[in-house]
């Protein structure tokens, strides 16, 4: 033997002696024909259990002959096997899973009985188990919150758990949760609590304490009473003579009978609010172990962020949904004064509202107001500050008369503060006038609208801030005019859509106005695009809208001023037939004759000064209004049969789809509205 041979077998020997790894050699036949004792899993193991058996009967614990298929393809195909994954059952300890990596090599040219491969085995069974708890949690994490619906995130985590890491779980909530949050937070909840059964996997399995949907307490006292009493997750071994069983015996028995030997109990909580329970069980494999409890802790934890979301959503998505469909506009009208577009984001069922009013003369009022505080008063206060707005808009007030109206109104609504407040709302309106291009604006309480002209630069509207809205006895609030080129932009908002800068109104405005210089965009893409810039507060709702001015061709306009004498009426009805000949609105002559000649005759009879007759076609709607001098009202009157006139106003109401009276600082006019 020469001394390289010598020293080959100097390191053979050393290793196989001392190698932590566990070493076989294997015959052609899969007979062990050598190996090394100090290897894990084969100490203390006689050596005669071991060289010249065969791999199935040295390592029985793994089933199906799984080392021995892997050492017969090796023989079959001449290619060595590298770090592949084994599992099985440890001898001593049955109970326990081992995980084993395994590298096979082919020894060339062997002959029957001789040496042909050598196995090469680490125990991986720590790191293997570390590796699949991170598995697990990364299926959580992946699965879990596709939807904002409590029922379907419910369903994810449990079908994430089972069977990688339980063999069943159920997530058990509450009926109400609730609503995490800095204002509102529980703690631990009474063992009488209902907690409604909402997913369960496997299906069919008979691992049952409750059915699907059942909504009862759990048995006091067990695990599930104690983990919802102090909210900290529990690991429970199982076996029959357990004696939180005896709690409810009939209840808990199909645990006993499906063999759990072990359990997992984990609230659901987020932000201090238990939404309720993820239970998880074992009744094959290993039990569970301290490492599986903080996985099921991480598990529940990244699950209850998601349930909150969806409990809240569902919450507020109601209340939200509501709202608009009862308080908001149904539909807001198209009008030749305004292009305009909305948004409305109810995050906190509070009192926020906006509305498009169309007012006589082809004129608009914007409105824009927020109620004090949140909740369904709020609510209903908002509903009634409309339905009076709509009302005193119907009046055709002057725009601070308005204002002054509605404080009276809101003043009513509710019983004054203990602490001498008396905010209710407050409230923005913009009134446009297509004809004339002026915008009157008037504030209580609100941030002033936000103007640019048609190449996007801003135009200045310094409205007088008024008092907001509640404190009544007839306090005054001053208007702002400019006149405003058609394709202005009028933007009107609420405190939360800015509510994010601070109360730096000035700085808000400065974004807004950035926003709005792109004049050219669809007013939907400007209204996403403000709330992209603003990005408003979750905790209050806000309102953006936006108009886009136009004004009506100096051809669907005629104005005469008439002399206050009773001959001009046929001039007016001459008048009138010429300009509805030019407007190819031949046919609806005789009726708008009719009208002028009822209102010119009033102005006559009882009006002051010259008289204004103006015609306005505004798209499918012509629009006649008389204006004189004297500011008193006309009224309608229900004629008797004996008397010869008085029926001149109550002609008008019949021939026209509206009708009213509108009344400015020095004159009064009166209009008709008919459909054409």
């Amino acid at each position: 033997m020469d001394a390289g041979s010598v020293d080959d077998s100097l390191v053979l020997n050393a290793l196989f002696s001392n190698s932590p790894q566990g070493l076989f050699v294997f015959d052609s036949e899969q007979r062990v024909v050598r190996y090394n004792p100090p290897g894990r899993g084969v100490r203390d193991v006689p050596a005669e259990d071991i060289l010249g058996n065969r791999v199935e009967d040295v390592a029985p614990e793994f089933e199906s002959g799984e080392i021995g298929a892997l050492i017969g393809e090796v023989l079959r195909t001449g290619r060595p096997l590298r770090n592949r994954l084994v599992r099985g059952r440890a001898p001593a300890e049955p109970e326990r899973t081992l995980a084993l990596e395994l590298s096979l090599f082919p020894l060339p040219g062997a002959r029957e009985g001789a040496p042909a491969v050598v196995g090469v085995v680490e125990d991986v069974t720590e790191r293997q188990a570390a590796a699949d708890r991170l598995a697990v949690l990364g299926a959580v994490h992946r699965a879990v919150g596709s939807t904002l619906d409590a029922q379907t995130t419910a369903d994810e985590l449990v079908e994430a758990l089972v069977p990688a890491f339980a063999d069943a779980a159920s997530v058990d909530l509450l009926d109400d949760p609730p609503v995490a949050g800095p204002r509102q937070r529980s703690g631990s909840l009474p063992p009488n609590t209902p907690l409604r059964r909402t997913a369960f996997a496997p299906s069919g399995t008979r691992t049952v304490v409750r059915e699907k949907g059942d909504s009862r307490p759990f048995p006091f006292p067990t695990p599930y009473t104690q983990v919802l009493n102090d909210t900290q997750a529990r690991l429970v071994r199982v076996s029959a003579d357990s004696s939180w069983l005896a709690a409810d015996p009939g209840r808990f028995a199909p645990l006993v009978d499906a063999g759990v030997h072990s359990m997992i109990v984990a609230p659901l909580v987020a932000q201090d609010a238990v939404l309720g329970l993820l239970n998880l069980y074992r009744h094959r494999g290993d039990p569970f172990t301290e490492a599986d409890l903080e996985v099921a802790r991480q598990a529940a934890s990244a699950a209850s962020a998601h349930l909150s979301h969806a409990c809240s959503y569902r919450r507020e998505h109601s209340v939200a949904s509501t709202l608009q469909r009862r308080l908001q506009p149904g539909t807001v009208p198209r009008l030749s004064a305004v292009e305009t577009a909305h948004v409305y984001l109810p995050e906190s069922a509070g009192g926020d509202w906006f509305d498009v009013i169309p007012l006589s003369g082809a004129r608009v009022a914007l409105v824009v107001g927020d109620v004090n505080g949140h909740g369904i008063d709020a609510a209903a206060t908002m509903g009634q500050l409309r339905l009076a707005l709509h009302a005193l808009a119907l009046r055709d007030l002057e725009t601070d008369e308005l204002l002054t109206h509605l404080d009276e109104v809101a003043s009513l609504l509710t019983a004054p503060s203990p602490t001498g407040g008396s905010c209710v709302a407050t409230c923005a309106i913009a009134v446009y006038d297509p004809v004339s291009r002026q915008c009157t604006a008037v504030r209580a309480g609100h941030p002033s609208p936000v103007v640019v002209d048609p190449d996007g630069a801003p135009v200045r509207l310094d409205v007088p801030e008024g008092p907001a809205l509640g404190g009544g006895g007839g306090r005054a609030y001053s208007p702002a005019t400019v006149a405003l080129p058609a394709g202005s932009l009028l933007a009107l908002y609420t405190n939360g859509l800015v509510a994010t800068r601070g109360g730096d109104w000035a700085n808000a405005r400065h974004h807004l106005e950035h926003v709005l210089a792109s004049t050219t965009l669809p007013l939907r893409e400007l209204c996403d695009a403000a709330v992209y810039r603003l990005a408003p507060s979750q905790d209050d709702d806000a309102v953006l809208l936006l108009a886009r001015t136009h004004c009506l061709p100096e051809d669907r306009v005629a104005d005469w001023t008439l002399p206050h004498d009773p001959c001009v009426v046929s001039t007016a009805r001459r008048l009138v037939d010429q300009q509805l000949t030019a407007w190819d609105l031949a046919d609806a002559a005789f009726t708008t004759q009719l009208v002028v000649s009822e209102l010119v005759t009033n102005a006559v009879r009882h009006g002051k000064g010259p008289i204004r007759l103006r015609l306005i076609h505004d798209r499918d709607r012509l629009l006649t209004e008389v204006t004189d001098a004297n500011s008193a009202s006309p009224h309608l009157r229900q004629a008797r049969e004996s008397d010869e006139g008085g029926r001149g106003l109550f002609i008008v109401m019949q021939v026209s789809s509206r009708w009213g009276v509108r009344h400015n600082r020095r004159d009064k006019t009166v209009w008709s509205e008919q459909q054409l």
